[in-house]
């Protein structure tokens, strides 16, 4: 992956930016993002919220409500809805791998790392240096920076499919002897040790993606306000804009 010129892609045609009357860049717009990435995106997003809360309290179960049983079904009612979210999470990537092989290119950087890359590697360095405030300004990327292609890839990407297996084993145990997620994912408890381990194993999984998101949103705020290209507006309306014509 390399830093693009904005001036050389064919996008909407630059419009002047200016600051009480004076020139302070261009602004190129670029389509990025196809609307079905967009609906995956802001899809999962709701799923994975969810998905965490609705989990983190199967985990640790609120206290027994008073009255009779028959009038209560708290319980219940979350875990159906960790149940549902679970199913749109686990259907949703099905189509977003889907929409990786027939969507742009840009629609496959989630499930590509070019390790053999030193250009790649490269432009993953120089991105830390820049959110570590060690760079001036960061480079131009029309898709994913290197180093949001690496967290996206192993959050998301990798990440997706360990809490699609570990929660469908789970969900086997319910399920019972003969469905099709025991059948399918039945094998998962005694590799990983025993159900306990397993739900551990879920329960960090969890944390894990939650602590990827808020750097996530952190970033992407950040990028909007300090970086010379649209970061959440792209994921909005699928366009990423250059603030500048500054071909380094």
């Amino acid at each position: 992956m390399t830093s693009i010129d904005p001036a050389s892609l064919h996008a909407a045609p630059a419009v002047p930016a200016t600051i009480d009357g004076e020139p302070v860049g261009r602004v190129s717009a670029v389509y990025v993002y196809e609307a079905p990435v967009r609906l995956w995106h802001w899809t999962n997003a709701a799923a994975i919220s969810v998905l965490a809360l609705t989990g983190y309290l199967i985990g640790q179960p609120l206290p027994t409500l008073s009255g009779e049983a028959s009038q209560h079904y708290l319980m219940g009612t979350i875990r159906f809805l960790h149940f549902s979210a679970g199913y749109i999470f686990a259907v949703g990537f099905l189509f977003r791998i889907y929409w990786a092989f027939v969507g742009n290119h840009h629609a496959r950087q989630l499930f590509i790392l070019p390790f053999w890359s030193r250009a790649y590697w490269r432009g993953l360095f120089e991105e830390a240096r820049w959110y570590f405030f060690l760079e001036a300004k960061p480079k131009k990327y029309v898709g994913h920076n290197p180093l949001a292609q690496f967290a996206m890839f192993w959050a998301i990407g990798v990440g997706s499919v360990f809490m699609i297996v570990t929660g469908f084993a789970l969900y086997s145990e319910g399920a019972g002897p003969g469905s099709w997620q025991d059948h399918v994912f039945g094998w998962v408890i005694p590799l990983l040790g025993g159900s306990l381990d397993v739900h551990t194993w879920h329960r960090l999984g969890m944390w894990a993606i939650l602590l990827f998101i808020i750097i996530h949103v952190y970033a992407a705020i950040r990028e909007d306000i300090m970086s010379r290209q649209s970061i959440v507006s792209t994921m909005v309306s699928g366009v990423r804009t250059f603030k500048d014509d500054d071909p380094d």
